[in-house]
C-alpha cells in the first residue's frame, strides 16, 4: 500500500533518505511515497506468482525479484518497488547498494483498494517509459482478477482474465502463469479460489 506525502524532493535527496531508511518509499514525480504493509492476501499472491516464475525461469538463466528490488524510471524520474519483477536479460543495476535495476522485462503489480489508482495511472505512465519493459500484469488482491498490458512496437495491448481455469501468457519471459496458481491458497472474504 502507499501513501503520499506532500512536500517535493530531488532524486538525489530521495536517494540519500532511502539510504537510511527504516522503510522502503517509492520516488515518483519529485514525490516520496511510503510504503505500507499489504493483506495477506495481497501477500499470498505476491508469493505465488515470485515462487512460481523462479522456479521456472531459474534454469534459463532468467532472475525473478520480489518486492525488495528497486527499479529506475528515467522519465520522469522515479524509483519504486514493484511486487514482482522478472527479466531474462543480463541484469543492470545503477548502483550497488541498495541495488536499483535499470532493465526489467515483466512488472507485475499487485492491487488492493489503496494502491489500485496509483499502479493503474502513475506507475504504468511511468513504467511505459523503460524502453526494457516488455509486459505490465496487474494482479487484484480482492478478487480473481488478471490484466496483463503487452508492448508491441509503441502500442501497449490489452487482455484480461477473470476465469480461475484461464492461463496468461507472459512472452517477455516466454512462460505463463494460471490463475489457479495465482491464487493458490488465497481467500477471499466468503469464499475461495476453489469454491469459484
Amino acid at each position: 500500500m502507499a501513501t503520499a506525502a506532500l512536500n517535493r524532493y530531488t532524486p538525489e535527496e530521495y536517494l540519500a533518505l532511502e539510504r537510511h531508511a527504516e522503510f522502503r518509499s517509492e520516488y515518483l514525480n519529485g514525490r516520496i511515497i511510503a510504503m505500507a504493509g499489504g493483506s495477506p492476501e495481497h501477500a499470498d499472491v505476491v508469493l505465488n506468482i515470485g515462487s512460481e516464475l523462479r522456479a521456472r525461469l531459474r534454469p534459463r538463466g532468467c532472475r525473478v525479484f520480489v518486492n525488495d528490488v528497486r527499479v529506475r524510471i528515467a522519465s520522469p524520474t522515479g524509483y519504486v518497488y514493484p511486487a514482482v519483477v522478472a527479466m531474462c536479460a543480463q541484469a543492470l543495476f545503477l548502483d550497488t547498494r541498495p541495488r536499483t535495476l535499470l532493465n526489467p522485462q515483466l512488472v507485475v503489480e499487485v492491487l488492493s483498494d489503496t494502491t489500485e489508482p496509483y499502479d493503474r495511472v502513475e506507475k504504468f505512465e511511468a513504467y511505459r517509459a523503460i524502453d526494457s519493459l516488455l509486459e505490465y500484469v496487474l494482479v487484484d488482491s480482492r478478487r480473481v482478477r488478471v490484466e496483463r498490458y503487452a508492448r508491441q512496437g509503441d502500442f501497449w495491448v490489452f487482455s484480461s482474465e477473470s476465469d480461475p481455469d484461464a492461463v496468461i501468457e507472459l512472452s517477455s519471459v516466454g512462460d505463463s502463469l494460471s490463475l489457479r496458481e495465482i491464487y493458490a491458497d488465497v481467500e477471499f472474504p466468503g469464499s475461495s479460489v476453489e469454491d469459484e
